[in-house]
């Protein structure tokens, strides 16, 4: 009988902890705000389900996984900057990964979808899912590795 009080103990506290974090997410405000479907209109499929349903793309999916070409990779929801080529490195994860973002572009949140907390990036503009922060990044620059996935950006070239 304890074990049955005690699940249902920890059921309750998710759950309140799962609402919490809706309502948190839906309460701001983005310079960027479309319908639900004026984004499945402007967006791919993969896009709308990575940026507006927190999805994740396959591993080994994205076309720039090993770009090396001098740019600026932007939101593909809004075009909103998010990290410069040169931030990119090779994590071999499967994702592009970046070791820092243009500041003030790049929202934090806690992700509990897993089970346990991850830290979740965002647009700032826009709100849409980009990826996952970890401190496994490269320890000659920041630490932390950026893991993005691809189909959530698009990519500016340098004019130079």
């Amino acid at each position: 009988m304890k074990k049955i009080l005690f699940l249902f103990a920890v059921l309750a506290l998710i759950s309140c902890e799962s609402i919490a974090q809706k309502d948190k997410a839906s309460s701001k405000k983005y310079k960027v705000q479309k319908t639900d479907q004026e984004w499945k209109e402007a967006l791919t499929p993969m896009q709308y389900y990575v940026l507006r349903k927190a999805g994740t793309e396959r591993p080994n999916t994205s076309e720039f996984n090993y770009l090396k070409e001098k740019g600026t990779f932007v939101c593909a929801g809004c075009e909103t900057p998010l990290y410069k080529s040169e931030r990119k490195f090779n994590s071999g994860t499967g994702w592009p990964s970046f070791d820092k973002a243009i500041e003030n572009n790049i929202e934090t949140d806690v992700d509990y979808k897993i089970g346990y907390a991850r830290t979740e990036l965002k647009c700032n503009t826009c709100g849409g899912h980009l990826g996952h922060r970890f401190n496994d990044g490269p320890r000659e620059t920041t630490g932390l590795r950026d893991c993005i996935n691809g189909v959530a950006l698009k990519f500016i070239p340098s004019k130079i």
